[in-house]
């Protein structure tokens, strides 16, 4: 993960300049994960689909959302891999036993 939020800040300013601003990106965020609902409704839901919309790549928006969460990482100073291994520690323990009863899930 890390080596990632470094690829993609040597992206931006590379390529895009600068960093769009905080509530630009956050904004942006909602539009891609927008995006990824729009695809998963359509072709895992019972929407249908528009002619133009047969071919709309999930793992491209998927990817779109990851890139703005990175900047947006990047801005405010978070190291990604940190807090993901932190919260996957405290999902662990909160949800193991949670899932392990819930006879849905077998």
């Amino acid at each position: 993960m890390n080596n990632l939020q470094k690829i993609v800040h040597k992206w931006i300013h590379k390529n895009g300049i600068r960093y769009f601003n905080i509530l630009t990106n956050t904004i942006l965020l909602s539009e891609e994960v927008g995006e990824v609902s729009r695809i998963i409704a359509r072709n895992y839901g019972e929407q249908s689909n528009k002619n133009e919309e047969i071919n709309e790549d999930l793992g491209k928006e998927l990817s779109d959302v990851l890139f703005v969460v990175i900047c947006l990482a990047n801005q405010t100073g978070i190291d990604l891999e940190k807090s993901f291994n932190k919260k996957l520690i405290e999902k662990t323990n909160r949800d193991y036993n949670r899932h392990h009863k819930n006879k849905e899930l077998r």
